[in-house]
């Protein structure tokens, strides 16, 4: 992000010809096979207790490049190839920073093709677009127009698994700046009946997508399993009509999730909302498939960068707040919930609270009171260290 402008990419659907697409699937597989070199050389220094950086495996490409077994990498443009380098030595800073593991060698079959591109790789004129290599430009489906004057500072290029072909372009957004302040704050709870329920009472409907193509997707996944083992094309063509569909489904979630993001950012100052580790919840065989479905990490991950760019708040509450066994009216803490008690009563003060809402309404005010007197209950990757507010908060009100 520079000083005015928020750094933002532009992706696109593009169709590239049989020469773009077989020079591009070689630079996939050259990106590849540098990373996965450059990975073994670093691990087997790393069992020397000895440190490879990005500047002794650029020079190790620049060897591998003139042998003869590794000459096609001269084929393909150079940029990709030391783009991939950097890559590695960012997944390293990561492993020794504890944010993390380990880097993991590329698959053939299972890993994202993709190829990025700096300025020296690419050019970009008058809305055309031509990599290092090519002599067309790519023939991309502008669904939305980049910001005026806009130029590409990297190009990423990538083919997901359903064969569909993408360019992602980073730019400088002007457009985007912060909205005016606002004092609405709004809790958000999370769930599987509803997708989202606020403090204000409204119930935002879970719309299931993987459910609506399950049959489908059972058909299609008995179809492929059916096919022999290996490259054939058949097999290829089962694989693919279940890529689609997976594509199908990610593709609506996503709509969604950004048009509800955008929405709470726009109409709320502070999102308060519930620090789930959504990966552990996974792990649970009869939820798992519900819980993905969901969505709940993407949400998160949107709702934050839509904060940031737009000047909002979003406070994560501890995961061990009891949010919804709180009264939201009096504080008194119930016993013990399960989860098929949708609604209660309050012993203490006769309130009957929809277990939901109350949820969402005890998140706002934890949030609000975390705002007030500043103790970090984001997650601990964020903000180590500190007893949480939420527990404090608890502890004051329990009788």
């Amino acid at each position: 992000m520079t000083a005015n402008h928020v750094k933002r990419a532009f992706k696109y659907r593009f169709y590239p010809t049989d020469a773009q697409a077989a020079e591009l699937s070689r630079t996939f597989g050259c990106v590849r096979r540098v990373y996965n070199l450059a990975l073994a050389a670093r691990t087997e220094a790393w069992t020397r207790q000895e440190r490879v950086n990005y500047n002794q495996t650029s020079a190790l490409l620049t060897a591998w490049k003139k042998t003869e077994e590794l000459a096609f990498l001269n084929d393909v443009s150079s940029v990709p190839l030391q783009q991939t380098l950097r890559h590695l030595q960012s997944a390293f800073t990561n492993f020794f920073s504890k944010r993390a593991k380990y880097p993991r060698f590329k698959s053939r079959k299972k890993s994202r093709k993709s190829a990025e591109y700096t300025t020296s790789g690419f050019r970009f004129r008058d809305g055309r677009l031509t990599l290092a290599k090519m002599a067309e430009p790519l023939d991309i489906v502008w669904s939305r127009p980049l910001p005026e004057g806009a130029k590409p500072s990297t190009v990423t290029v990538s083919q997901d698994s359903a064969g569909r072909w993408f360019v992602s372009m980073l730019c400088d957004d002007p457009t985007v700046k912060p909205l005016s302040a606002t004092d609405a704050a709004v809790g958000v709870d999370v769930g599987l009946n509803h997708l989202l329920t606020l403090s204000t009472g409204e119930k935002i409907a879970n719309p299931r997508h993987e459910r609506t193509d399950r049959a489908r997707l059972a058909k299609a996944q008995r179809t492929l399993a059916r096919k022999a083992k290996g490259d054939g094309a058949n097999r290829k063509k089962a694989r693919l009509k279940v890529a689609k569909i997976h594509a199908r489904i990610a593709d609506r979630r996503r709509d969604g999730l950004h048009k509800l993001t955008t929405r709470l950012v726009r109409e709320n100052q502070t999102i308060v909302i519930e620090d789930l580790t959504v990966r552990n919840m996974v792990k649970n065989r009869s939820l798992a498939r519900a819980i993905s479905d969901a969505g709940w990490a993407e949400f998160r991950s949107l709702l934050e960068y839509k904060a940031q760019w737009y000047g909002r708040e979003v406070i994560a509450v501890d995961r061990f707040f009891p949010s919804s066994k709180l009264c939201s009216v009096c504080g008194t803490l119930q016993g013990k919930m399960p989860q098929n008690v949708r609604t209660w009563t309050c012993a203490a003060c006769g309130t009957t609270h929809d277990r939901d809402v109350n949820a969402a309404r005890n998140l706002l005010a934890a949030g609000r009171a975390v705002s007030a007197c500043g103790a970090g209950v984001r997650p601990q990757r964020r903000t180590p260290g500190g007893q949480s507010a939420m527990k404090q908060e608890v502890s004051r009100r329990e009788p």
